[in-house]
C-alpha cells in the first residue's frame, strides 16, 4: 500500500495492510538529516528578482527536501511549505513534488480560517477586540476562509492536492484560551465552513491544535474534521480515553510525548511510543506522530529512536 492509500483508509476507519500511517506536520531537522536548510527557515525577498530558471531550481530543491524526508522516515503524507503564497508557485511546486514521487504521498497544503492563540504582543488587544468588536473578527475568518477555499477551488481536479493541514493552535496545556462560548461564536463557523467546502471538493482535513482540547473536544468533532493532530499527551489528553470518546467520528494522529524526546530517558522514550502504538492502532483511524512535529533542537538521535519503534512495533498483522 502507499502511503497516501494507508492515509485515506486511516481516515475512513478501514484496515490497513504494513504498518500504521506515520507524517509529521513539519520535520525542521533536514540540516542535519539533509545538509539542507529546511523550506521554512529560507528567505525568498529576492523571488521576483530570480530568473525563471532560478526559481524553478529553488522550487525543485524545495520539493527534494520534502520527498527525501518522506522517503527517508517513511512518511505517508507531506504537508508541503512554499516559498510564496503565489498560486502559481504553489501549484508549480505541487506539480514538482509529485513528478518526483507520483501517487506515493498524500499532499497538504496549510489551510486554516480561523483565529489561533494571539502572541506575547498581541494577547491583550485580541482579548479586547473579542468582547469589544467580536463582529470584526468574524468577518476576518470569513474572508480567510473565501481566501482558502479559492485556493482548493483552483486545485481541485488537478490531482496535485489531497487535502489541508488546519493549524491555528487554541490550547494552552492546562486550558483552552478561548472560552466554550468565545469558539462557539468565533471558531466553530468559520471552522465548519472551510472543512466542509473543502470536503465538498473531495479533500481532507486534519486539524491541528496543542493543549489540552478535552474542554473543546466536542465543538471541534461538530466541525466534521477527517482526523484530530496533536493529541498533546503535555496536556494532559489520553490517546485511550479520546479515541473511545470520539469512536469513528474522525481519525486520530499523534500524542507521542515530544517533551519525553527532548528530555526523557532512552527508556522512557521507547515506552511512550510503544504505548501511543498500543493505544491508537486497535480499531483503525490512527496515524502516527509526535504530539506536536520535529522542531529546531529537538535530538535527531531521538526521533530515529522513535522511528525505529514505529518500525518494529507499528505493523498491523
Amino acid at each position: 500500500m502507499t502511503g497516501k492509500e494507508k492515509m485515506l483508509k486511516a481516515f475512513r476507519h478501514e484496515p490497513i495492510i504494513g504498518h500504521v500511517p506515520h507524517f509529521e506536520l513539519v520535520f525542521y531537522l533536514t540540516m542535519e538529516v539533509l545538509g539542507k536548510v529546511h523550506p521554512n527557515h529560507r528567505r525568498f525577498d529576492q523571488w521576483h528578482q530570480m530568473s525563471v530558471q532560478e526559481q524553478e531550481c529553488q522550487l525543485r530543491d524545495l520539493a527534494d527536501c520534502h520527498v527525501e524526508i518522506a522517503k527517508k522516515y517513511n512518511h505517508s503524507a507531506i504537508l508541503v511549505h512554499t516559498p510564496l503564497q503565489d498560486f502559481d508557485v504553489v501549484k508549480r511546486h505541487l506539480e514538482i513534488i509529485r513528478e518526483k514521487s507520483g501517487d506515493e504521498y498524500f499532499l497538504m497544503l496549510l489551510g486554516d480560517s480561523t483565529h489561533a492563540i494571539p502572541d506575547g504582543e498581541h494577547m491583550t488587544s485580541f482579548s479586547v477586540r473579542m468582547y469589544e468588536e467580536p463582529e470584526t473578527l468574524i468577518e476576518e475568518a470569513k474572508a480567510w476562509t473565501e481566501y482558502h477555499l479559492e485556493i482548493a477551488r483552483k486545485l481541485q481536479g488537478t490531482g496535485l492536492l489531497d487535502g489541508f493541514a488546519l493549524c491555528s493552535d487554541y490550547c494552552f496545556n492546562v486550558n483552552p484560551f478561548f472560552s466554550n462560548e468565545m469558539f462557539e461564536t468565533l471558531i466553530v463557523p468559520p471552522l465548519r465552513e472551510v472543512i466542509a467546502g473543502y470536503r465538498e471538493m473531495g479533500y481532507y482535513s486534519i486539524k491541528h491544535t496543542d493543549g489540552n482540547i478535552m474542554p473543546i473536544l466536542e465543538q471541534l468533532l461538530s466541525c466534521k474534521p477527517d482526523a484530530l493532530h496533536s493529541l498533546d499527551p503535555q496536556g494532559g489528553v489520553d490517546l485511550a480515553a479520546v479515541k473511545q470518546l470520539v469512536g469513528k467520528r474522525a481519525a486520530l494522529v499523534g500524542n507521542v510525548n515530544c517533551g519525553l524526546l527532548q528530555t526523557g530517558t532512552d527508556d522512557e522514550v521507547r515506552a511512550d511510543v510503544r504505548r501511543a502504538l498500543r493505544d491508537g492502532m486497535p480499531g483503525g483511524g490512527y496515524i502516527f506522530s509526535t504530539s506536536n512535529c520535529v522542531y529546531t533542537g529537538l535530538p535527531l538521535e531521538r526521533y530515529e529512536l522513535m522511528h525505529s519503534i514505529w518500525r518494529e512495533h507499528g505493523r498491523y498483522e
